[in-house]
C-alpha cells in the first residue's frame, strides 16, 4: 500500500483515499522530532477551566496531538482512575454538546492536532454521520473509538475517511498478521497500539519483547504507530524512540494534576519535552 493512502470499499469497488490532514501533519513533524507526543484529557474533569489550563501547558511544551475524551457511563477500555473521572463528569450533568463546544474553542485557540476519544454508543445516539460531520465542522482531525468493531462499524470508519477525518483503529500484541493488515486498512490516521493486556492506568514495562512487538506491528502495517497505556514519564518516552512514532500519555497526567496540581504538570511536561530537546 502506498504511504499516505488507504484502500477502502465504496460501492463495491476498492478505492484509494487522499492523504488525510492529520497524516500529512504527522509526516511533516516526524522529519524534525525524535518522537511525537500526544496527551489526554477527560473533558470536564475536574472542570473545564482545568482542562483548558492543561491544554495550554501541553501546547507550550511542544505537544503535537491532544486527545480529548467525551465522558461515557461504561468506558470499557479505561482503568479505575478514568472510570471514576468519567462518572464524576456525568454526575455533574455535562452533556455531549458542551464537550463539543469546548473542543471547538480549543481547536480555534491552539494550532495542534485535536482528536476526540469516546465510545461507540455516543456516536450511535448522536448519529454516526452527524457526529463525524460535527467533528469536521469544528476542526477535529480524527476520532478514537476503542469499542468500534472493525466489521460492524464500517459506516464510522469509511464515512470518517470520506469526510477527511482519521478513524483511529486499535492493535495489541495479540493481533495476528492478517488482523493487523485489516486494522491498518479499515482504520486511518495512525494505529493506536496497546502494548499489554488490561485497561489504562497501570505501568507498562517497555522491555525488549514489548518493543519488538511494536516494531513488528509497524513492519507489517507500514502505518504510523502511536503507543499508549502505561507511559509514566520521560524515561518511557525515550525507550520508544526509534520504535514508535507517537507516545501517548493519559492516566499519568491526570495523577500528576490530582496530586501536584498544575505546577506539577509544568515540571512533568518539561521533562517529557526534554526527550525531543525542546526544553
Amino acid at each position: 500500500m502506498k504511504a499516505g493512502s488507504h484502500l477502502f470499499r465504496k460501492g463495491g469497488e476498492d478505492m484509494q483515499s487522499e492523504q488525510l490532514q492529520i497524516e500529512k501533519y504527522i509526516e511533516d513533524l516526524k522529519k524534525s522530532k525524535n518522537i511525537l507526543l500526544m496527551t489526554h484529557q477527560i473533558i470536564g474533569y475536574p472542570d473545564f477551566a482545568t482542562n483548558e489550563l492543561a491544554i495550554e501547558c501541553f501546547y507550550r511544551h511542544g505537544v503535537d496531538l491532544i486527545e480529548l475524551q467525551i465522558p461515557f457511563s461504561d468506558p470499557v477500555a479505561d482503568g479505575p482512575l478514568f472510570v471514576k473521572s468519567n462518572q464524576a463528569v456525568l454526575e455533574k450533568g455535562v452533556k455531549v454538546t458542551q464537550c463539543l463546544e469546548f473542543v471547538a474553542r480549543m481547536v480555534k485557540k491552539y494550532p495542534v492536532s485535536f482528536l476526540i476519544m469516546t465510545y461507540y454508543n455516543i456516536l450511535y445516539q448522536y448519529g454516526v454521520q452527524r457526529f463525524i460531520d460535527k467533528c469536521q465542522q469544528i476542526g477535529v482531525q480524527g476520532t478514537i473509538v476503542p469499542d468500534a468493531p472493525l466489521d460492524e462499524a464500517r459506516e464510522y470508519f469509511d464515512y470518517s475517511r470520506q469526510q477527511g477525518l482519521a478513524a483511529v483503529s486499535i492493535a495489541t500484541p495479540y493481533s495476528f498478521e492478517q488482523r493487523l493488515q485489516e486494522i491498518a486498512s479499515v482504520g486511518s490516521g495512525f494505529i493506536y497500539y496497546v502494548p499489554r493486556k488490561g485497561v489504562t492506568g497501570s505501568k507498562t514495562n517497555f522491555a525488549d519483547e514489548v518493543l519488538a512487538g511494536i516494531k513488528s506491528a509497524k513492519n507489517i502495517t507500514g502505518a504510523t504507530i502511536a503507543v499508549g497505556f502505561g507511559i509514566q514519564g520521560a524515561e518511557d518516552v525515550a525507550k520508544l524512540i526509534g520504535t514508535a512514532d507517537i507516545a501517548i500519555i493519559g492516566s499519568k497526567i491526570q495523577r500528576v494534576i490530582e496530586s501536584e496540581g498544575l505546577s506539577g504538570l509544568e515540571l512533568f511536561m518539561e521533562a517529557i519535552a526534554g526527550v525531543n530537546g525542546e526544553e
